[in-house]
């Protein structure tokens, strides 16, 4: 059974004597950190002011090698195949523009890929000839996967798979597709920015071959970290399209030697504390118990799905068979940004997608935006009805 009293008492914005508790539901945007967290970052910080950053962090070698260790146990990982970088986003294109493409290679994204990812691979497909087509979705939103095994021939060099958009609540199959994908020889890098953290992650049952995710949303962690995995043998077969002195060594006045691992994908100049914190981070969750926390996760969201809909003049935006901790929807009459903004007035959190973010499903659904709310296992029942009972007020005053 996981102990929410104790979550919430490790929080420090529920423990605030001066101020009521806020109704926090955005983790998919940057979640409230334990207090674990924000005492180790401080710490190290303090420790930079007291010796200098080079000596706090030898200091601390064994721990941000403890980082990776975390990170493996939850994603079920060899360490040596995580890079640690500033964000998601980081690491997915760390691994995107070190794979090869040539004129006629065809890059496929997923219908709700996100902006960076696509803007990303239209930037590598204008300057190397390649292609990039987005995979349809089907009946329920997710990735068709008739249509997808129909698409894939030898030519598709690269397939970016985003397991949990970031505009609304579905996920999408990963081992149907890395398994189409695969027999095509072609690489799959998964997107688990909004994944890593609600949902179990298992890079050996999935077989991706990368997977990019951030620390600041469902883990809890820092802003500016993240991390990315690469599969041991593929890592060791591919140089980064970029590198400095900790992810290669200069061996010879015309030579270097590439690190072993996942290591080259990294650079040397860091957030030492900032990475520190996401260690704390990943594991608080797993003493916490990751399936305990992932069950409170879409049991919160759940319930909100029950709900809202019988609100007149809500509609719940989320698609797919398979649910995530994002509840995405509109409140008839009302902008999502002025749903947001009168909510935030009522120290309730939540934030907006909008079409920019998630371009075709936006488009294809008819969507400039929607409201979107993101309980993480700290939140309460009572919390999420108050929360539901706001919403029903907006609504009946548009």
């Amino acid at each position: 059974m996981l102990d929410q009293t104790r979550l919430r008492a490790d929080i420090p914005a529920y423990t605030d004597a001066t101020r009521a508790a806020p109704i926090f539901l955005d983790s998919a945007g940057s979640s409230l950190p334990p207090r674990i967290v924000l005492d180790t970052v401080i710490a190290h910080l303090r420790r930079e002011a007291e010796v200098g950053g080079y000596r706090a962090a030898n200091e601390r070698l064994d721990d941000l090698a403890a980082v990776k260790s975390a990170i493996g146990a939850l994603i079920n990982a060899d360490p040596a195949g995580i890079a640690l970088s500033d964000s998601a986003s980081r690491s997915w294109a760390d691994f995107f523009y070190s794979v090869p493409l040539r004129p006629g290679d065809r890059i496929l994204v997923s219908g709700s890929d996100y902006a960076s990812n696509a803007i990303a691979a239209l930037q590598r497909a204008r300057a190397t000839g390649a292609t990039v087509e987005a995979i349809p979705g089907d009946e329920s939103g997710q990735i068709d996967l008739d249509a997808f095994a129909a698409m894939v021939d030898e030519r598709v060099r690269l397939v970016s798979l985003v397991h949990a958009p970031t505009n609304g609540g579905l996920l999408n199959p990963v081992g149907e597709v890395v398994d189409i994908a695969h027999k095509a020889g072609a690489l799959v890098l998964l997107d688990a920015c909004q994944s890593a953290g609600q949902v179990p992650l298992d890079v050996v049952e999935f077989g991706v071959d990368a997977l990019s995710a951030t620390g600041r949303k469902w883990l809890r962690g820092p802003r500016g970290t993240g991390f990315l995995y690469v599969r041991p043998e593929l890592a060791a077969a591919m140089e980064p399209g970029r590198l400095d002195l900790h992810s290669a060594e200069w061996v010879g006045p015309e030579e270097y030697r590439l690190a072993a691992g996942a290591t080259r994908f990294e650079f040397w100049e860091c957030d030492v504390a900032a990475r520190l914190g996401l260690g704390a981070a990943v594991r608080y969750l797993l003493d916490a118990g990751p399936e305990q926390v992932y069950a409170t996760v879409a049991a919160n969201a759940a319930h909100l799905r029950a709900e809202l809909p019988g609100i007149p003049g809500v509609t719940v935006r989320d698609l797919g068979t398979r649910h995530n901790g994002i509840v995405s929807f509109t409140v008839a009459g009302l902008a999502p940004v002025e749903v947001r903004d009168r909510l935030a007035a009522q120290d309730i959190t939540v934030t907006v997608s909008h079409r920019g973010s998630t371009l075709l499903d936006m488009s294809a659904r008819g969507l400039d935006s929607v409201v979107r709310a993101s309980p993480h296992c700290f939140v309460t029942i009572e919390e999420l009805d108050r929360f539901v009972d706001a919403v029903a007020r907006l609504a009946g005053q548009a």
